[in-house]
């Protein structure tokens, strides 16, 4: 059995896991939508061009009597800058990321607020990705940590999670001397909000989310990782309940992607730092709530 057979049988562990607290739970509220959003400065590592992208998004939330669940599918289309393997065309990518979290403080029928939070949950989930490029990557990554929920209008969370990554290169040496990679454990500090509020007449969220990762040891061709940052972060306004008033249906605004240190990555074998590492990307954004 290959260590990404053991991976997806621990996804698929973890997952049974996540569900079983909801057995027999109905949903207190949901929200889904479909979102997209494009921007023409985004960074690829050992890459030297901004890549244009169009994303496609499918998100999920929904809460029951003790959690809640959260679920995004991303399609990432790049333009010719970021070539699919063996060909001239930009390459897609697949990215699903899944939460769970199980509130301590309905769990225990227990008042767990103090200060600004609310209360205290434990997150558990994974992440999972593909791409068609040369470099075929296979990101397997499961987390579980303690989240504080506060006390705002929407939603603020903070979690600090213990991660583990799998993943895969398939440049071959000497890019890659190691295709298949089970990388070091690692600590993510993770926040995300959305926040309403209004200028004057207009509805407006800002939205977001924000993960620190700390190094996860050495890459395929044995460099030291570095601490990885990523802030995906938006200001939308709430057209449909300007236009025909129904609030969060459908909102349009403006975004901007920050990464560093993309993927952990930081300099080849050498010691010559990569290019495309890091990423400043201004970004038109839609959603679409049904």
């Amino acid at each position: 059995m290959t260590r990404f057979d053991t991976c997806l049988k621990a996804v698929g562990a973890a997952c049974l896991l996540a569900a079983v607290p909801a057995t027999g739970q109905a949903a207190t509220w949901s929200d889904t939508f479909v979102g997209y959003r494009y921007g023409t400065e985004f960074r690829e590592p050992t890459n030297t061009r901004a890549v244009e992208k169009h994303v496609l998004q499918l998100t999920h939330a929904s809460g029951y009597s003790v959690g809640q669940n959260f679920i995004n599918v991303d399609m990432l289309q790049s333009d010719k800058a970021d070539p699919a393997s063996g060909s001239t065309n930009g390459a897609t990518e697949f990215y699903l990321t899944y939460r769970h979290q199980v509130h301590l403080g309905k769990l225990l029928d227990k008042r767990l607020a103090f200060g600004p939070v609310k209360e205290v949950a434990i997150t558990a989930g994974f992440d999972l990705n593909t791409k068609n490029t040369r470099f075929a990557p296979r990101k397997r990554l499961l987390v579980v940590g303690p989240t504080l929920k506060f006390d705002v209008p929407g939603f603020l969370d903070v979690s600090l999670l213990y991660g583990k990554e799998w993943n895969h290169c398939g440049l071959g040496a000497p890019a890659c001397p190691r295709s298949d990679i089970s990388f070091d454990p690692q600590w993510i500090i993770s926040a995300a909000w959305g926040i309403p509020f209004s200028a004057g007449s207009v509805p407006l969220k800002f939205q977001g989310f924000i993960n620190v990762n700390s190094d996860k040891g050495r890459d395929y061709a044995g460099v030291k990782t570095r601490t990885e940052t990523l802030m995906r972060a938006a200001l939308m306004v709430d057209v449909g309940q300007m236009a025909w008033g129904t609030k969060n249906t459908f909102l349009m605004g403006v975004g901007y992607e920050y990464w560093r240190n993309k993927f952990g990555n930081h300099a080849y074998g050498n010691g010559v730092e990569k290019p495309g590492i890091d990423t400043d990307a201004p970004t038109f954004q839609l959603e679409w709530h049904f």
